[in-house]
C-alpha cells in the first residue's frame, strides 16, 4: 500500500510469483537448507559454525547501512548490511537480528560507516548474503570504497538479472551505482538517474529523500533493489560519505 495505486497490482502480482515460486522448489526439494529456512525455520547460530560446507570469509567490512521491518509475527526484523572492503568485485553479507516488537528500538552492535576486520560465515545459499561475525578482528582503517571491477557489461543492474537467476524467490539484492545524482519528478518521486547521459538508466527510489542529496554528484550508491524501488544505504560523494538508510 506505499507505492502509487497504478503500480500496486503489479506488485502483488509479483509477490505472488516470488511466493509460488518458493513453494514449488520447496516441494521439489523439503531438505534444502535454503529453502526450509525461508518456509519454516533456521539453523541455529552454532550449527552454522559448525557447517563444514559454509562460506567463510576473513576482510574488512563497511556497515553500509541498516533496514528495519515490523513482521506481522510480532517481531521486529533488523538487517544490517555489509560491504567486503577486499574483495576484487561487490560483494555483500546482511547480518540479521530479530527481536519482540514490544521490546522497543534495540541499539544495534554496529552503525553505518563503521569499519572492522572480521571473519564472517555465511548460511549456506544459492547466493550467500545472510551471515554471521565468527570472529572480530580489530577496526579497520577509513577511507574511501576500493575501485570494484565493473561488471562486463556496464550494466548496473546485471547483478540483480543474476540474482533473480539463482533465487527469484527473493527480493532485496545489494548493488552498487555508478555516479549519479537524485532528482524529483512532476509528483514529488525520487528518481536516481545516472550520470552524463540524460537517457541513461534511472531507478524510483523509496520513500522520500533528504532535499540536501539533491542534485549532489554521487560517484558510488549502494543500495538495494527490488525490482520496483531503490532502498537508498550509503553513498560516496563530492562532499565524502552519506548515509542514507
Amino acid at each position: 500500500m506505499a507505492l502509487r495505486s497504478e503500480e500496486r497490482p503489479d506488485a502483488a502480482i509479483r509477490e505472488l510469483g516470488k511466493l509460488v515460486l518458493l513453494a514449488k522448489a520447496w516441494r521439489a526439494a523439503p531438505d534444502d537448507a535454503e529453502l526450509k529456512r525461508l518456509v519454516s525455520t533456521s539453523e541455529t547460530r552454532d550449527q552454522i559454525l559448525a557447517n563444514p560446507d559454509a562460506v567463510k570469509v576473513e576482510s574488512d567490512w563497511e556497515v553500509l547501512g541498516e533496514k528495519i521491518e515490523a513482521r506481522r509475527d510480532g517481531l521486529v526484523s533488523h538487517a544490517t548490511w555489509l560491504l567486503d572492503l577486499k574483495s576484487p568485485i561487490p560483494r555483500f553479507a546482511v547480518l540479521l537480528d530479530f527481536f519482540p516488537a514490544s521490546a522497543g528500538r534495540r541499539s544495534g552492535a554496529f552503525a553505518p560507516g563503521d569499519r572492522f576486520k572480521a571473519r564472517l560465515v555465511f548460511y549456506p545459499s544459492r547466493i550467500p548474503l545472510r551471515a554471521l561475525v565468527a570472529e572480530r578482528l580489530g577496526d579497520a582503517s577509513p577511507g574511501n570504497w576500493p575501485d570494484f571491477a565493473p561488471n562486463a557489461a556496464g550494466d548496473p543492474l546485471a547483478a540483480y538479472a543474476a540474482f533473480q537467476d539463482g533465487a527469484p524467490w527473493l527480493s532485496d539484492c545489494p548493488i552498487l551505482l555508478p555516479a549519479g545524482a537524485i532528482a524529483l519528478d512532476e509528483k514529488d518521486g525520487a528518481w536516481w538517474q545516472a550520470a552524463n547521459d540524460s537517457h541513461g538508466i534511472a531507478l524510483p527510489v523509496a520513500g522520500s529523500v533528504n532535499q540536501t542529496l539533491l542534485g549532489l554528484d554521487l560517484t558510488v550508491t549502494a543500495a538495494l533493489w527490488n525490482g520496483a524501488r531503490l532502498e537508498l544505504l550509503a553513498s560516496q560523494s563530492s562532499i565524502g560519505r552519506l548515509n542514507l538508510s
